[in-house]
């Protein structure tokens, strides 16, 4: 038994090395001046530390016409805790009506909605812009946001008619004899108990949106407007790539969701299984 337990941690470890290789070499890399990188030497540790790639990364070289990504941090922060709020809030909503208030065709039209999960992105680019531009929100943030938002009600909502199927019915009868209106008892009995569900539809949102980069790129013409996974794309200069501020670039754009990951992962598990075990 302890041998078997032995092996199990073994190889558990040498997939985690596995793993955990790329991110090795991106920090080794990062933390190189220009001259020591090289594919011979990805592997070795720095001769010494240099926190200069992070700091060109950061604020840019104008000599070399690079631009940082300071500006477009914040373009992805100002997109992507509105538009992950809204999209939680519509699909909680969504969830609720579907999972609690049945009425003719409402499967159906719960599926037309899930449908729109499977949707690439690709096929949907020229009518989308187009729908922008007659709203007046092409090459804007908040075009960007109503994007997100339209593209996360399908898995909010899944998520949570998985997760309100739980509740019990005779609960919100009994608080619709009392005279409790839609909003009331979603208000008071609903969304009070609606965290969990909740902490796994932000996490996923906050996640997909800030690591998008075809709808920051469409939608966003300016790059004074365009969110920071594209800005990271343009860091590579227009003869050679220093990969040593790619790298550094890459590690300040992955800073926000490994924060997110680290101290509410265990909130997303929680309200995964919860999810998972409503709906069966």
């Amino acid at each position: 038994m302890r041998l078997s337990k032995f092996f199990l941690y073994l190889v558990l470890i040498v997939f985690a090395i596995f793993y955990l290789l790329p991110i090795y070499v991106i920090l080794t890399t990062s933390l190189k001046s220009f001259s020591e990188v090289s594919l011979r030497s990805m592997w070795k540790l720095p001769k010494s530390i240099s926190l200069d790639s992070f700091i060109i990364a950061w604020k840019g070289n104008p000599s070399k016409g690079l631009k940082g990504l300071s500006q477009n941090f914040m373009n992805s922060i100002y997109l992507v805790i509105p538009a992950t709020i809204i999209s939680s809030f519509l699909g909680s909503m969504n969830g609720y009506v579907f999972a609690k208030w049945k009425f003719r065709y409402s499967d159906t039209l719960f599926s037309i909605i899930i449908f729109g999960m499977f949707i690439p992105y690709q096929s949907v680019l020229i009518p989308m812009v187009q729908v922008l531009q007659k709203l007046r929100l092409y090459g804007s943030i908040p075009g960007l946001v109503f994007v997100h938002c339209v593209y996360g009600i399908p898995i909010a909502t899944l998520i949570f008619r998985n997760y309100y199927a739980s509740i019990p019915t005779e609960i919100l009868e009994a608080a619709r004899i009392d005279g409790a209106g839609f909003l009331s008892i979603y208000n008071r009995m609903i969304l009070p108990v609606s965290m969990p569900g909740f902490a796994v539809v932000m996490i996923w949102q906050f996640t997909s949106i800030w690591n998008d980069f075809l709808f920051g790129l469409i939608v966003a013409q300016k790059p004074s407007i365009q969110p920071i996974t594209v800005a990271l794309n343009n860091l590579a200069g227009s003869y050679f790539v220093e990969w040593n501020i790619q790298m550094a670039g890459a590690l300040l754009t992955a800073i926000p969701p490994l924060i997110i990951y680290i101290f509410l992962g265990r909130y997303f598990m929680r309200g995964l299984l919860a999810g998972s075990l409503a709906g069966t």
